[in-house]
């Protein structure tokens, strides 16, 4: 690695939130390289909080982004993801070198873009019992083996009433995640929109559907054996009578990149599609 990448400037400003994967070796070892390297191009890096830092650097997959827009939200912190692995559609599609990130990060050379993220409230008897909010979804489902019974309302207006394994209500960020894998549309994270779709229903209408960011979701909870979880590790217990309301929030997380790769060659990458050949490459 190039000892004088710097060139002996110094960053404005110069704070970095490192976030490792905390079980998996390789992310621990280039996350120590990594601020090596960032510290002696003039950097403060910390593990510890959000506040002040110019970037939050992610070391791991997903999940591990997930756990740094905790960290981020209400920061107007960016969330640089570095790919070992894995390609997520959170994270750069190639693992950059430290030199890259570092250069980057000294010209300011990266793009960040806010994703609209979901708020929820849980009310019970007519009082609040929780909130939350989510970058990628809100689930809504039954415990293991256990179908539930929803009453869903878009508005203020009845929707449908679906027995069904759960509902899941997801940002464009979290439409290439478990909403994709219950069949929902794939949304280009720069379209501002709601999906929302049942999991399993047994009704005669039960497809996806994309909503306005505007509108308001609400779902009544008729059986109990309930669970709401938001991105996969915020929950919260549900019983019979319970209303969650669903609605965009006002606060975003930004996500940045290194390459300014448009969203269509993630999902190549991610799910390999077949482009060899085509005249554009």
């Amino acid at each position: 690695m190039n000892t004088d990448m710097n060139q002996e400037r110094k960053p404005d400003g110069n704070k970095i939130l490192l976030v490792v994967h905390p079980t998996r070796e390789d992310a621990k070892l280039y996350a120590s390289e990594l601020e090596g390297a960032l510290t002696q191009s003039g950097f403060d890096v910390t593990r510890e909080s959000a506040d002040g830092a110019e970037l939050a650097i992610v070391l791991g997959g997903d999940g591990t982004i997930l756990r740094a827009a905790q960290m981020c939200r209400n920061t107007h912190v960016p969330i640089l993801g570095i790919n070992l692995g894995s390609v997520g559609f959170m994270a750069e599609i190639r693992k950059p070198s430290i030199e890259e990130i570092v250069n980057a990060l000294l010209n300011k050379s990266y793009q960040s873009e806010p994703r609209l993220l979901l708020r929820y409230i849980v009310m019970r008897e007519g009082k609040e019992v929780a909130d939350g909010w989510a970058l990628n979804e809100v689930v809504i489902e039954g415990l293991p083996g256990a179908m539930i019974s929803l009453f869903v309302q878009i508005d203020n207006r009845p929707l449908s009433r679906w027995g069904c394994d759960g509902v899941i209500c997801s940002t464009p960020t979290g439409s290439t995640a478990y909403a994709f894998s219950a069949g929902g549309p794939v949304v280009w994270p720069e379209v501002p929109a709601l999906v929302l779709l049942p999991i399993a229903a047994h009704a005669l209408f039960s497809r996806p559907m994309v909503i306005s960011p505007d509108s308001t979701i609400a779902i009544d909870v008729e059986s109990d054996d309930a669970l709401l979880s938001a991105d996969g590790f915020r929950r919260t217990d549900l019983l019979a009578g319970d209303r969650i309301v669903i609605t965009r929030d006002p606060s975003t997380v930004s996500l940045a990149h290194i390459e300014n790769s448009p969203f269509t060659d993630r999902l190549v990458a991610k799910f390999k599609l077949p482009v060899e050949g085509w005249r554009g490459e």
